[in-house]
């Protein structure tokens, strides 16, 4: 399922936000309804970026 938050729950909501991401589900950020960022955990981050260091 897609977590889609607005940013500003980094600073109000942020154990739910880091509640989430710690069950290695990715959250998307809005700001003024735009996407702006995601929020991963490490793991899943080093699995997105396995093997790109490697190819530079």
């Amino acid at each position: 399922m897609i977590r889609i938050r607005p940013v500003s729950d980094l600073r109000n909501k942020f154990p739910d936000i880091e509640k989430i991401v710690n069950e290695g589900e990715p959250v998307y950020l809005t700001k003024n309804g735009y996407g702006t960022m995601v929020v991963l955990s490490p793991d899943a981050y080093s699995k997105l970026t396995d093997g790109v260091e490697a190819a530079f």
